[in-house]
């Protein structure tokens, strides 16, 4: 059954990534499970045979550290949150892959969608520690946040990250997100409280709009 799964993601990586549809920044056609190509890596759907890297990913003790307090989980209450994520449109979330492999690299969240006030929080993780610092995560976040701007329409982007995440918080900066405020004190984890920074980013050519 995995052998067939990962048979199953190649056969439909090769077929969104046919060079007569690749499209940089983009999805690659108007269905729901096309893909957004940047140079290095492509957002996609969350498929079942990705289930195995989330659900190891979220029950990593030390990774919790900078995300939230550890709780050994649930494989099948992990398995609706991922694949379920289409009947609730206060939500997406995509795949984040290399353009030559359709293994999971990690993956971008958006959550909280407000079709009035056109918000967001997003948030996004490289899985593996070997694949971070390459570059991945910035550009899986740019073009997310061009996929917020030209396709969700939306004006303003949101997160929460820990204080003492430093490449965290460097990359959202990169990627024009300014800290508004920090939260003293928001968390306690692994027997410390943990302070949260609040950064957002507002659409460049919506900043001065009323």
């Amino acid at each position: 059954m995995v052998a067939l799964r990962i048979c199953t993601a190649r056969v439909y990586f090769i077929q969104l990534t046919d060079s007569k549809r690749v499209a940089q920044g983009r999805p690659t056609s108007e269905g729901p499970h096309s893909m957004i190509f940047g140079s290095t890596v492509a957002l996609g759907p969350i498929l079942p045979v990705d289930m195995a890297s989330l659900f190891k990913w979220s029950d990593d003790v030390e990774d919790a550290r900078l995300n939230e307090p550890y709780r050994p989980l649930n494989w099948h209450r992990q398995e609706a949150y991922w694949m379920n994520a289409e009947a609730d449109p206060s939500r997406i979330f995509f795949a984040i892959r290399a353009r030559s492999a359709p293994e999971i690299l990690g993956y971008v969240q958006l959550r909280d969608i407000h079709p009035v006030h056109r918000s967001a929080q997003i948030g996004l993780r490289i899985g593996e520690a070997a694949h971070r610092g390459q570059g991945k995560g910035g550009e899986a976040l740019h073009l997310a946040i061009r996929y917020c701007w030209d396709h969700l329409n939306l004006t303003r982007l949101a997160l929460t990250v820990f204080a003492r995440n430093e490449r965290a918080i460097a990359l959202y900066r990169a990627a024009g997100f300014r800290e508004e405020g920090q939260m003293e004190r928001a968390l306690f984890i692994d027997g410390h409280w943990v302070d949260l920074v609040m950064m957002a980013l507002v659409h460049p050519l919506r900043v001065q709009a009323r």
